[in-house]
């Protein structure tokens, strides 16, 4: 039913809403500028904010680009448009027919349509709005609980807005790019066979197949090996993956990847086509430069230097191996680590001799709860003396070679750390970021890219009792290393890259095993039987059996790619419709019981939990 124009319900003292009745759209709000004053134009959004002055209504008026000025007044628009305009309130949702002129008063330099305004000659209010539970604003202050249960009105916010568009703008960029590379666009199954090895899968119970279960894809991996197996040479996707995992704030359980396979290739070639992409992107993105090529360092290199297999080199304060150094002192944390077989490693927080006791002990209950025992310290005063949690222990020519080994001088506090490496590297990894944010030493705009290569190929799990794949069981060995799969698995490395942003791993993966033999020994070293690998892998090892190219690939982490190179805290700043650290979605109430009946028809039955 159509609704005339300026229609009222006086009973409600409200204003109904009306239709479009024909109306059309002609420009955006922040499409306009001084280019266009004297001109005709039709504008709607949302009422940002609106003042009435008096014989004078200003109106601030919002869309996805940005706000624009419009100006109500009786002799331009007529009684019935000024009646209108004196009932709206903010996220009313209007149209409105004027004329662009140059801002009367002064231009607002904060906005890109601060130089001009729009006087309206009609209005029509396309929608009313109750009072929102928060300010539409930028950069708000509410609760994210309360934004994310009105999520649809959070998304109103010009920065996130912001975000979802330049999101939008990396996806059309890298398809662009990917396809001018010979690069198809290939779908994969989202209802899939679970695989279980790594992550959890979410499972999805099937009515036609009762007890039986598809599983929700962690990653298209099997597929696109399968599509090289298949002939088509350069696929890629972006593709929504799921993983039943604890949450991050860089971490969500759906999410989304640029995924890539390419045929006929080695490591090389991987690299280069994904370093043009990133300096594709970045480029016209950003207008950020990155140099070419990424530097590289191996995984071994990254943990002795950074603690870290995905390291932030916008800093230093890189880690020294001080385990030679320490081996005849008698300070019993460092020898017992060192007969245990660990190491002692230590960080040189340049400049911080001063740190107060306080704030020593705040990073050594920090360093506990990233598995240390403890944190030992030496703070190198002015006048050359030290002040040390573990000097008594150490004769002074010990502690000499120490400082000297740690490139120590008068005004650096230096910090040490004793245990299994697996445990210093943690420790140390994460003490040098969290100094260098006290220090403000991490630059959002600084982009540092890394090559991480060289990746072990199995790691052992004390829960499991063996060796489990570091990356997925299709991962290529080193040509060198393989003869030691037998005698030391542990010190085969794998043909396995990932691409580091700031401490951000950002993308990663790997050459693929094309061989049936090395795929089987492969399986047999995980501790699978032939029986076990038939049942979860058959349809793939049946592939492999007619004639596989050698093919690797690799796949971004869009939404972690977006949060970095927009500088964002959390990942749920880039994603539309974000969980929250239980994977639950708080507008939606997402997961939520259903009607018996369902359960019925899929053949489930809910087993109450006990309370622990």
């Amino acid at each position: 039913m159509n609704i005339e124009p300026g229609l009222w319900c006086r009973e409600k003292e409200t204003i109904m809403a009306e239709s479009m009745l024909g109306l059309k759209r002609s420009h955006r709000c922040a499409e306009l500028s001084l280019a266009n004053v004297g001109q005709a134009v039709t504008v709607m959004g949302w009422v940002q904010k609106s003042r009435n002055k008096g014989g004078i209504i200003f109106v601030d008026l919002r869309d996805r680009t940005g706000i624009l000025q419009i100006i109500f007044e009786e002799s331009d628009c007529g009684s019935e448009s000024f009646a209108k305009a004196e009932k709206l309130r903010s996220e009313f949702v209007i149209a409105v027919c004027g004329r662009v002129e140059a801002r009367s008063g002064a231009v607002n330099e904060n906005l890109a349509t601060g130089a001009i305004e729009v006087r309206a000659e009609s209005l029509r209010i396309l929608s009313e709005s109750e009072t929102p539970p928060f300010h539409i604003e930028e950069n708000s202050r509410t609760k994210e609980e309360l934004r994310l249960k009105y999520r649809f009105l959070d998304l109103r916010r010009p920065d996130l807005q912001r975000n979802l568009m330049f999101r939008s703008r990396i996806a059309i960029l890298t398809r662009q790019f990917l396809s001018e590379e010979g690069f198809l666009e290939i779908e994969t199954p989202t209802l899939i066979k679970s695989t279980p090895e790594g992550a959890r899968d979410y499972l999805v119970p099937s009515r036609v197949h009762p007890g039986s279960f598809y599983a929700l894809p962690q990653s298209p991996q099997l597929f696109k090996q399968l599509l090289m197996c298949s002939g088509y040479d350069r696929y890629f996707q972006i593709a929504r993956c799921y993983r039943d995992e604890d949450l991050r704030a860089d971490r969500q359980p759906e999410f989304t990847q640029i995924d890539m396979e390419l045929s006929f290739v080695d490591v090389e070639e991987v690299l280069d086509v994904n370093e043009r992409l990133l300096h594709r992107l970045f480029g016209e993105l950003l207008g950020v430069e990155v140099p070419l090529p990424i530097p590289r360092m191996t995984w071994r290199e990254a943990m002795d230097r950074f603690g870290s297999d995905k390291p932030d080199i916008r800093f230093g304060m890189e880690l020294h191996d001080v385990s030679q150094v320490v081996k005849d002192c008698e300070f019993a944390v460092f020898k017992n680590a060192l007969a245990a077989g660990g190491s002692v490693r230590g960080i040189n927080a340049e400049g911080q001799a001063a740190m107060p006791r306080k704030k020593i002990d705040a990073l050594v209950d920090f360093a506990k709860g990233y598995g240390a025992k403890g944190l030992a310290y030496a703070a190198i005063q002015e006048d050359g003396t030290v002040k040390s949690s573990f000097a008594k222990f150490m004769k002074e020519d010990e502690m000499a070679a120490l400082i000297a080994a740690m490139d120590g001088k008068p005004g650096d506090l230096l910090l040490f750390a004793a245990d299994k490496n697996t445990i210093v590297w943690n420790v140390l990894g994460a003490l040098r970021l969290e100094l260098a944010k006290q220090q403000d030493l991490l630059k959002k705009d600084d982009f540092k890219f890394l090559w991480v290569t060289e990746f072990p190929l199995l790691e052992y799990s004390e829960e499991e009792g063996r060796f489990v794949a570091m990356h997925h069981p299709f991962t290529m060995p080193m040509d060198e290393d393989w003869p030691l799969i037998d005698s030391d698995p542990g010190a085969v490395r794998a043909k396995a890259y990932d691409i580091v942003l700031n401490g951000n791993e950002i993308g990663g993966g790997s050459v693929r095993i094309h061989q049936s033999d090395i795929q089987s020994k492969m399986f047999e070293v995980l501790g699978f039987t032939p029986e076990r690998a038939q049942e979860q892998f058959g349809f793939l090892l049946e592939a492999f059996k007619y004639g596989v190219p050698p093919h690797a690939g690799l796949a971004y982490g869009f939404d972690r790619l977006a949060m970095v190179m927009l500088g964002t805290d959390s990942i749920r700043d880039v994603i539309a419709f974000p969980k929250v650290k239980d994977a639950s979605c708080l507008m939606t109430e997402a997961p939520s019981p259903v009607d018996g009946k369902q359960l019925e028809e899929l053949g489930i039955a809910l087993v109450p939990q006990k309370e622990e």
